[in-house]
C-alpha cells in the first residue's frame, strides 16, 4: 500500500512518511484557501517524485475539505503548471 499524505494541523503542514524520513509542505490557512508556503523533501529522497506525491496528496486533502489553494512556493507553482487537472483548486 502506498504511503498517504496526512494533515498535521498542530504543525500546519502536510506530511508524507517515506521510510524513516518525512517530506512536508508547510501551509497557512485563510478563510477560503490554503497557502502552501514551503515544501521540503529530505536530500536523500530527492529526484524520486516524492515532492510531487506530497503535493498531489495535499491537493486531494484540500479538495476534500472544499478549499482552494494558493501556491506560495515555486515547487507548488511548477506542480500546478504540470497538472492542469488541478486548476480548479487554484484560488
Amino acid at each position: 500500500m502506498a504511503p498517504s499524505v496526512r494533515d498535521n494541523n498542530d504543525r500546519s503542514r502536510f506530511e508524507l512518511d517515506v521510510g524513516s524520513e518525512i517530506a512536508f509542505a508547510n501551509y497557512r490557512l485563510t478563510p477560503a484557501a490554503v497557502i502552501i508556503t514551503h515544501t521540503e523533501t529530505p536530500r536523500a529522497l530527492r529526484g524520486r517524485g516524492i515532492g510531487s506525491e506530497l503535493v498531489k496528496g495535499a491537493l486531494e486533502l484540500i479538495r476534500r475539505d472544499g478549499r482552494k489553494v494558493i501556491a506560495g512556493c515555486g515547487f507548488v507553482v511548477d506542480y500546478l503548471d504540470r497538472h492542469p487537472e488541478d486548476a480548479d483548486l487554484v484560488a
